[in-house]
C-alpha cells in the first residue's frame, strides 16, 4: 500500500516505459495461458514447446501494436471506454500479424508445424484484451481509493440525471476524487430508471425522494446534468435545493462542451437567472423572416442591452440593411467589435453603424433620406427611474421628443413599421421617466390613429409594453452580485417591493413577433410571468453564491427611491386586454386621444424644455397623464396644484 500511494501520490502519473513493459508481461502472461489452455487435455511436447518457442517473435508483433495505437501514452487513472476500444484494436492487429507470420512459416522447409496455431491465437487474443483492460482498471479504481482515503474532508455529490450527460459528469467528478468528491446518488425523472444500479449509485426518484436522499446522505452540491430539461422543472429542483442549502451546478449542453468532452472547469453554479427565466418562446420565424429579409431595418438605441440585442437577433433574417443608431459612441463601438468577431460578412455587407441623436432633427433626416429605412425598432430612451427623476428635462427631450422626431420623420418617410419599446413604468406612472414613456406612448398611439382615419400615412405604429429585463443596464442583478462579491451589504429599497422580469433575448423576440402582427395604433403587452420580490431575489443570490444570509452578509433596506413604485402594472385600472394568436403576447386596450389635442400638448411641453424648469415641465406631463402621481418625489406637490382637464377638455381629447 504504501508503495501505491507513493505511485499515484508522489508523481504525476506512472511512466510510459514501466507501461509498456507491464503491458508485454501481461501478454507473455495471456499467450503461456492460452498455450496451457489449448494443450491442457491433448498434450503433445512437440507442439508445446513449438508454440513456447515462439514467444519472442509474439512480443515483438505486440510490443510493435502497443507502440503503434499508443496504449502507454494514455493516463491510466483516467481510464475510459476509448481506451478498451484501442486495446481491442491493437490485440486484434497483433492477432492478424502473427496469423500471417504462421501461414508464411508454413512454406518454408524448416517449419512443418504451425508457429502459431490459430485456436492459440483466438485464446490469446481474448486473454490479451482482458488483462491489459483489467489492469487499467484496477489502477484506475485504486487511485481513486488511495486519494478519497488520504482525503480528510469529502464532499458527496449528487446528480440530477442518468442518462449519458449524467454518466459522463459521475466520471469526471471521480477524476477529481483528489478533491474529496464522492458521488453517493443519482436522480431522474424516468420511472423505468429508478432504484436501478448504475456504476454502483443508485438511481432514487427526483421527485419523491430526492430530499430524504439527500439528508440521509449529507449531499452538499447536486448537479443538473440533462440537457434537455424544462425551465420550470429547473427552477423546482433549485429552489428544493436551495431550501435545504445544497449548492447547485449546472452542465452544460453537450454542443458546448469542449472537443466532445466534458471539462470538470464547465460545471457552473447555477445562477440567478436560473430562477427566472422561462421555457424557449416559440416564434413565427418564417412570418418575422418575410417581413425583415431584404429590407432596410433601423434599429434605435443599438448599443444599449436591448438595442444591441434586437440587433442580434434581426442578424438572422438576413435584412437588406440593418442601421444601427445610437448616440453613444463606445456603445457603438462594442457593438461593432461583436459584429465584426462574429458575423464579419455581414459588417462589410448590410450592417451600417451609425452615431446620431434620435433628438438631432437634421442627422435623423439625412439618415431617413440616404437610407430610407422600411421598419424601425425604437429602443433608444432614458430608462432609469431616479435619475430622470432629478433630471426631468432630459426625460422630456429624449423620451419624448427624440420619440417624435423619429415618429413624424417615419410618416414622412413613408416607413411601413414603427416598433417602439415601452416600459410598465408608463402604467399609472409614480416617476418621471414612466410619464415620459407614456406620453411617447400616446403620441406613437394618436398619431397612428390620425393617419389611419385620414388615409394620410402608411406607416403602422405599434407599442411594446413589458417590464424590467434581466442584464440590461441598471438592472437590480448586476448590482447584487457586484455587493455580494464585495462582501455586502445587499441594499433593497423596500422589503415588499416587487418586480417582473423578463431576459433580454426573451423580450426581444417578442418585440419582433408583435411588430409583425401589429396592424397600426396597438399596445401589445407581454406576458411577464409572476411578479418576484426584490427582497427574496437578493436571499436566493446569497444561497446561490454559497454565503449565509446574516452571517456572511447583510440585507440592508434603504426606503423607495424618488419615483419608485412598490409594485409595478402593466395595465392601469381603466385598460383590459385581448388575446392575439401568440399566447405571451396580448392587446392592451388604452384609451384614445385626439391628434391635434395631443399634438399642441406635446409641443409646449417640449418647448417647456428651453426653461429647464423642471417642476413646470412635470407640471405638464401630469396634465397630459392625469394617473400620473408622483412618489417618494419632490413633484408630489404638483399633485395637489394641477388642475385635471374639465369635462368639456376630456370630452374632446378622448375618443373612446
Amino acid at each position: 500500500m504504501k508503495l501505491l500511494r507513493l505511485l499515484f501520490l508522489k508523481s504525476n502519473q506512472i511512466p510510459r516505459w514501466f507501461i509498456f513493459l507491464f503491458d508485454l508481461g501481461l501478454c507473455s502472461v495471456a499467450y503461456l495461458l492460452a498455450v496451457f489452455t489449448r494443450y491442457v487435455l491433448d498434450f503433445n511436447s512437440n507442439l508445446f514447446y513449438s508454440a513456447i518457442s515462439a514467444i519472442p517473435v509474439l512480443l515483438l508483433v505486440k510490443g510493435i501494436t502497443i507502440s503503434y495505437f499508443r496504449l502507454q501514452a494514455f493516463v491510466i487513472r483516467y481510464t475510459s471506454v476509448q481506451d478498451g476500444v484501442r486495446i481491442f484494436y491493437a490485440m486484434g492487429a497483433a492477432v492478424l500479424i502473427l496469423f500471417g507470420i504462421d501461414s508464411l512459416h508454413t512454406y518454408f522447409p524448416i517449419g512443418q508445424n504451425h508457429l502459431f496455431p490459430i485456436s492459440i491465437l483466438l485464446i490469446d487474443f481474448v486473454l490479451s484484451v482482458f488483462l491489459l483492460a483489467a489492469f487499467r482498471v484496477f489502477v484506475k479504481l485504486m487511485y481513486i481509493r488511495i486519494n478519497m482515503s488520504t482525503t480528510e474532508k469529502k464532499t458527496f455529490y449528487a446528480i440530477y440525471g442518468a442518462g449519458a450527460a449524467g454518466l459522463t459528469t459521475k466520471r469526471k467528478l471521480e477524476q477529481e476524487s483528489k478533491n474529496g468528491i464522492k458521488v453517493i446518488a443519482f436522480f431522474d425523472d424516468n420511472i423505468n430508471q429508478h432504484h436501478k444500479i448504475l456504476e454502483g449509485i443508485t438511481i432514487y426518484n427526483g421527485s419523491s425522494e430526492m430530499e430524504d436522499v439527500i439528508k440521509k446522505h449529507h449531499v452538499e452540491q447536486l448537479i443538473i446534468a440533462i440537457p434537455s430539461i424544462s425551465k420550470a422543472r429547473k427552477q423546482d429542483i433549485i429552489e428544493r435545493c436551495l431550501a435545504m442549502n445544497v449548492a447547485v451546478r449546472n452542465v452544460p449542453p453537450v454542443e458546448k462542451w469542449i472537443n466532445g468532452e466534458l471539462s470538470f472547469n464547465q460545471i457552473k453554479n447555477v445562477k440567478i437567472e436560473d430562477l427566472i427565466e422561462r421555457d424557449v418562446i416559440s416564434l413565427d420565424k418564417e412570418m418575422i423572416g418575410e417581413q425583415v429579409n431584404g429590407r432596410v431595418i433601423m434599429v434605435t438605441g443599438a448599443g444599449g442591452s436591448i438595442g444591441s440585442e434586437m440587433v442580434r437577433q434581426l442578424l438572422k433574417f438576413k435584412p437588406k440593411k440593418l442601421l444601427c443608431v445610437d448616440k453613444s459612441e463606445i456603445n457603438l463601438y462594442q457593438l461593432d467589435s461583436y459584429i465584426s468577431e462574429n458575423h464579419p460578412n455581414e459588417l462589410n455587407t448590410f450592417v451600417e453603424i451609425l452615431v446620431g441623436d434620435i433628438t438631432n432633427e437634421p442627422r435623423m433626416r439625412l439618415i431617413f433620406e440616404k437610407y430610407k429605412p422600411e421598419i424601425i425598432y425604437h429602443a433608444a430612451a432614458y430608462k432609469h427611474v431616479p435619475l430622470m427623476e432629478e433630471n426631468p428635462g432630459e426625460a422630456v427631450w429624449v423620451n419624448i421628443k427624440g420619440t417624435k422626431t423619429i415618429a413624424d420623420l417615419s410618416v414622412r418617410f413613408k416607413t411601413e413599421r414603427f416598433v417602439m419599446v415601452s416600459t410598465d413604468k408608463a402604467v399609472n406612472p409614480t416617476n418621471v421617466m414612466g410619464a415620459s414613456k407614456r406620453i411617447a406612448e400616446i403620441y406613437v398611439q394618436s398619431l397612428s390613429n390620425y393617419h389611419l382615419k385620414n388615409n394620410t400615412g402608411k406607416t403602422k405604429f405599434i407599442t411594446t409594453r413589458f417590464g424590467n429585463v434581466l442584464g440590461s443596464s441598471g438592472s437590480v442583478i448586476p448590482r447584487f452580485r457586484k455587493q455580494i462579491e464585495e462582501g455586502g451589504p445587499i441594499t433593497v429599497t423596500h422589503p415588499d417591493i416587487t418586480r417582473y422580469f423578463m431576459t433580454i433575448p426573451e423580450a426581444c423576440q417578442l418585440v419582433l413577433e408583435a411588430g409583425k402582427m401589429g396592424r397600426g395604433g396597438e399596445i401589445y403587452i407581454f406576458d411577464m410571468g409572476k411578479s418576484t420580490r426584490i427582497v427574496d431575489l437578493a436571499r436566493k443570490m446569497v444561497k446561490l453564491s454559497g454565503l449565509t444570509l446574516g452571517k456572511d452578509i447583510q440585507i440592508v433596506y434603504t426606503g423607495l427611491r424618488p419615483g419608485e413604485k412598490i409594485y409595478e402594472e402593466l395595465l392601469n385600472d381603466e385598460e383590459n386586454s385581448l388575446p392575439t394568436h401568440h399566447d405571451k403576447i396580448m392587446i392592451g386596450k388604452v384609451r384614445s386621444y385626439d391628434f391635434e389635442d395631443i399634438k399642441k400638448c406635446i409641443g409646449e411641453l417640449i418647448e417647456a424644455y428651453s426653461t429647464q424648469d423642471g417642476m413646470l415641465m412635470v407640471a405638464k406631463m401630469k396634465k397630459i397623464v392625469p394617473e400620473f402621481k408622483s412618489k417618494n418625489s419632490i413633484f408630489e406637490s404638483l399633485d395637489n396644484d394641477v388642475q385635471l382637464p374639465d369635462s368639456s377638455d376630456l370630452e374632446r381629447m378622448l375618443l373612446s
